[in-house]
């Protein structure tokens, strides 16, 4: 496989991305959604950026490089908040609203996870190591989303009909 395909892929579908969580943190009624989605596209372009710098190594004829990645990104704040922020009730009442923009966002994560470990597995050496890098973030945030969504719909489920 064409691994600077791949990577000219990866830049396009980053940029979708923070274009998604961009224009629906403006529409989201809840201010922990808001701030999370705010927070990912800032992470989205740092995701962009990191993409940018290996195809651009690979157009050089240079080999990806993965230490950039390491010093980009950590655990995560989405890693951290997802394990250690707990949402009341009111606060996922309020969230119900925004459900399928959550649920949206959980997917475009998981798609993005994916076709980072799809391509991971057909690569070697540093590009492989950068892919499945890229693989981590995303699985990352997919859980934050994911966990962000099941809250929300779980509390939409007990809502007694009619209010």
């Amino acid at each position: 496989m064409d691994t600077i395909k791949i990577f000219q892929y990866a830049l396009q579908r980053e940029h979708e991305g923070k274009r998604f969580f961009e224009e629906n943190a403006a529409r989201l009624s809840h201010a922990a959604a808001v701030g999370a989605f705010r927070t990912l596209a800032g992470e989205e372009q740092k995701h962009i950026e990191f993409v940018q710098r290996q195809l651009d190594l690979l157009q050089a004829h240079q080999a990806p490089d993965v230490s950039l990645g390491v010093q980009g990104e950590g655990p995560g704040f989405f890693a951290l908040r997802a394990s250690t922020e707990v949402l009341d009730q009111t606060v996922l009442e309020a969230m119900v609203p925004d459900l399928p923009v959550l649920r949206m966002a959980y997917l475009i994560e998981r798609d993005f996870a994916e076709f980072y470990e799809l391509a991971g597995r057909q690569t070697e050496g540093d590009a492989k190591q950068v892919l499945e890098m890229l693989a981590a973030w995303e699985r990352g945030h997919e859980k934050l989303f994911k966990s962000l969504h099941d809250r929300a719909f779980d509390e939409y489920a007990r809502t007694p009909w009619g209010g």
